[in-house]
């Protein structure tokens, strides 16, 4: 019986997180097997958390003779879970988690191995989905346990039963986990009674909720795709159309305050809050939550924007950026007043750019900009002559626009005297449009 195929970790280094349990013992001897024919480097890594005492200690005593007979570097870490829970206020099953993931980062980051291997399986998938459905989630949650950042689940389609037995097959020794019957733990009364009723109904229930959190984090992930793309990012700020289906303003919400906080630094109430400015008064603002570090230095804010809601930041004490520098018809980055980039480019898309329109990309003939043009803020006299369209007064054009004042003030405009040529990520004149006879094009965004 073979758990896995390891020929998809063919030439890496890879660190299987070892507890000592018959999973994790089962998916090193799988791995340590297939080492030599696939060239895996192959090590492992343990953490004994004192929550068990001398138990805990005798799991770590374990795992490294069982390395030690198996010639398998082994990476041992020791840490008092139950003291960082109580710092924390924590309970010991989330600060141990975060232990572990915690290790396993800086495994990775610090370029120890390309992947570390988890002994999960398919009745903890199984157990996953029926815990949150019971607690109450949606879709995203029943992504239930996946693969990310170099973290892998080689044997995530193998059930307790299969993998018992392949420890049978194989004479692996392994040691138990006294709590693990336990049921006044949550995970361990679903392990033992709830699905195992599950199981009475259907004898494939494990796998059929295997089958259900996969095609759950395919839609996730279809549902995410589709929110991001329909985010305008314009002038450093991201906007949410506050005209899309509730699924996907909810989620698309959620992206523009995931990017700064941590997940536990923001509930339910925020996206409600900010759902809740759809229906208030233009200009009306709500404060955004964002991590700890970050607080310091800048607010974060959503604001009600006509037909959008846009996240944007206020800094503190931070220094006034640079009144204007000068516009070179060349491929480069401006850091002020807003950051935009000019890159030479082979598209012949219409001014702002239809196959990306919500990155609000405009297409230029990089050689019909005048010479002496600087990049700067709106001033009071500028006009503008809009590609295809009449000239007009900058103001103007910005409030028939709908543009507000708040965000009129800070956009990149591309000028020669009062004469405006673009205005980043939302216009283009006419006279730098592209023609026949353009030689440079350049995407500015």
């Amino acid at each position: 019986m073979t758990l896995f195929d390891a020929k998809k970790y063919r030439d890496m280094r890879v660190c299987v997180a070892l507890s000592g349990g018959v999973d994790s013992v089962c998916l090193l001897h799988a791995f340590k097997e297939q080492a030599n024919k696939y060239n895996i480097a192959l090590s492992a890594y343990h953490i004994e958390h004192g929550i068990r005492g001398e138990e805990s200690v005798r799991d770590m005593e374990f795992c490294k003779t069982l390395c030690n007979e198996w010639g398998i570097p082994l990476t041992v870490q020791r840490t008092d879970v139950p003291a960082l829970a109580k710092a924390s206020g924590e309970n010991l099953e989330q600060t141990a988690r975060g232990v572990r993931y915690g290790a396993f980062r800086s495994l990775l980051e610090a370029g120890e191995a390309d992947l570390v291997a988890t002994a999960h399986h398919a009745d903890d998938v199984a157990e996953t989905v029926l815990f949150r459905l019971a607690r109450g989630t949606g879709v995203s949650g029943m992504k239930a346990i996946a693969e990310y950042g170099g973290i892998v689940r080689p044997i995530l389609t193998r059930t307790r039963a299969e993998i018992e037995a392949y420890a049978a097959e194989n004479g692996l020794d392994h040691v138990e986990d006294s709590t693990n019957g336990d049921e006044n733990y949550t995970r361990n009364y679903i392990r033992h009674t709830v699905l195992p009723a599950f199981e009475k109904i259907h004898g494939n229930a494990a796998k059929h909720l295997v089958e259900f959190a996969a095609l759950a984090a395919e839609e996730d992930d279809f549902l995410q795709r589709q929110a991001e793309d329909a985010i305008v990012r314009i002038a450093g700020e991201e906007w949410v159309p506050i005209r899309l289906p509730e699924v996907l303003f909810a989620r698309a919400c959620l992206f523009c305050m995931r990017q700064y906080a941590r997940d536990g630094d923001y509930s339910r109430a925020n996206v409600g809050e900010i759902e809740k400015l759809v229906s208030l008064q233009i200009g009306t603002k709500v404060a955004v939550p964002v991590s700890d570090g970050i607080k310091r230095l800048a607010t974060r804010y959503a604001v009600r924007e006509r037909e959008h809601i846009a996240f944007y930041w206020e800094y503190k004490d931070a220094p006034p950026a640079p009144s204007e520098c000068p516009f070179k018809p060349e491929a480069g980055f401006y850091a002020s007043p807003a950051p935009f980039a000019v890159e030479e480019t082979d598209a012949t898309l219409s001014p702002v750019g239809k196959a990306g329109s919500n990155k609000r990309e405009l297409i230029v003939d990089l050689d019909a900009f005048p010479a002496g043009c600087v990049v700067r803020t709106r001033r009071e006299g500028d006009v503008i002559t809009p590609y295809h369209a009449p000239r007009k007064t900058l103001k103007k054009f910005l409030t028939d626009r709908k543009i507000s004042a708040r965000l009129s003030r800070k956009l990149p405009v591309i000028a020669k005297g009062s004469e405006v040529y673009a205005v980043v990520g939302v216009e283009i004149a006419d006279s730098v449009r592209v023609t026949d006879q353009t030689e440079r094009r350049a995407r500015i965004r």
